[in-house]
């Protein structure tokens, strides 16, 4: 049976990456596409993946797209008012948010009251709002899908499990580019040591924020909400060859694992046709040349993404979206070589410490704090 499929971010790395699995399985079918403002690369998505709709952030870049695509009975849409209707698209069963920030958050609520569900790939929307996602999604009966390798790989290890036998999450970390040093050795590292992850091919932002493991405590938080385990319950576990994804250990103290090449269509295609298995094309492990599997503690000293985050998730409410916003901007500083690799951390910790958190904010609070936050530190860290 056909399965329509939207994707939001489709010309990012999970976007493109979830097209090469359409492109493996002829019984996917594209509904919806979504883009910043490469309309080059969407436009070669929408002649080879025939959507109904297609939505472009940049409002001069969709005027240009359009006129790129006349030929073709698509509609072109803008803006986060073309975002909500495509996330709402009839036809469309499943969406894949792709998209990169907290822009993701409005579309995603859009889609589950729409009764869509969720091939869950922005770490922003369950951070910032887990609160008021995961009773929606249970109240319109909509599955929540992780897309994220570490997530997944715990979703598969409870598949046919009691969640109420969950004793601990073991969420695994490469460790990033940056395992091992010291903070003074961070002092002067570059923007092009950063962007070298030494497992995953990803964008820039979630590449840095593997570098600084703050991409690792956005997990942990995410995780909190996607398998309603509180904090004490889950540990970060570094495992630098990437080949144990995840670990889930349950009150028996049998412990479950996932294991794989790093490949991102594995958890792609694993939400996509959940629950069933597909055959996936690519790389399987060898163990006769893997030989060993080695763990690490995270170093919480150095790498303070981890601890800030989890600070951020035990004070809860408003705190989360401080932490997020203010990394955000502070990678794009980075990427811009405005600010050197630290001050991402201390513009974090400035952050968290000016706001005072909301208890169980409402949408309209959330994004007010995002803005505030990002007000707050454009005014101390002007480029």
């Amino acid at each position: 049976m056909e399965k329509i499929i939207g994707i939001l971010g489709s010309t990012g790395s999970i976007g493109t990456q979830t097209l090469e699995v359409v492109r493996e399985n002829k019984d996917l079918k594209v509904a919806a596409l979504s883009a910043g403002s490469n309309i080059e690369l969407l436009e070669k998505q929408i002649r080879e993946f025939h959507p109904s709709m297609a939505a472009v952030w940049d409002e001069e870049k969709a005027k240009e797209l359009e006129v790129r695509v006349a030929d073709l009975n698509v509609k072109i849409v803008n803006g986060m008012d073309g975002l909500l209707e495509m996330a709402v698209l009839p036809e469309m069963e499943i969406l894949v948010t792709a998209i990169v920030g907290m822009i993701g958050i409005r579309p995603t609520i859009a889609a589950i009251q729409a009764g869509k569900d969720i091939a869950l790939a922005n770490k922003e929307t369950l951070v910032t709002a887990g609160h008021l996602i995961m009773p929606m999604a249970k109240e319109k009966g909509v599955q929540i899908l992780p897309v994220d390798s570490e997530h997944s790989a715990i979703f598969q290890a409870i598949h046919g499990e009691n969640r109420k036998s969950i004793h601990k999450l073991l969420i695994t970390a490469s460790g990033g580019p940056f395992r091992g040093r010291k903070r003074e050795e961070l002092e002067t590292v570059r923007v092009e040591d950063a962007l070298k992850h030494p497992n995953w091919a990803m964008g820039q932002k979630i590449t840095i924020d593997s570098a600084t493991l703050v991409n690792k405590g956005l997990e942990v938080m995410e995780a909190k909400w996607l398998f309603d385990v509180d904090l004490d319950h889950i540990q970060v576990v570094v495992q630098p060859k990437s080949i144990i994804h995840s670990m889930v250990e349950f009150t028996d103290g049998a412990v479950m694992a996932q294991l794989g090449t790093p490949d991102m269509k594995l958890p792609i295609q694993y939400a996509l046709y959940y629950p069933e298995r597909r055959y996936l094309p690519g790389e399987r492990l060898d163990f006769g040349k893997l030989k060993e599997i080695t763990f690490e503690e995270p170093d919480m000293d150095t790498f303070l993404g981890l601890p800030l985050a989890m600070k951020a998730s035990r004070i809860g409410g408003s705190m989360p979206t401080v932490f997020n916003a203010a990394n955000e901007r502070a990678v794009a500083k980075f990427l811009k070589r405005k600010i050197g690799f630290l001050d991402i951390y201390r513009i974090i910790e400035d952050a968290m410490e000016h706001h005072e958190s909301i208890a169980n904010p409402a949408l309209e609070q959330i994004l007010e704090t995002e803005a505030k936050t990002y007000e707050w530190i454009e005014s101390r860290w002007k480029d």
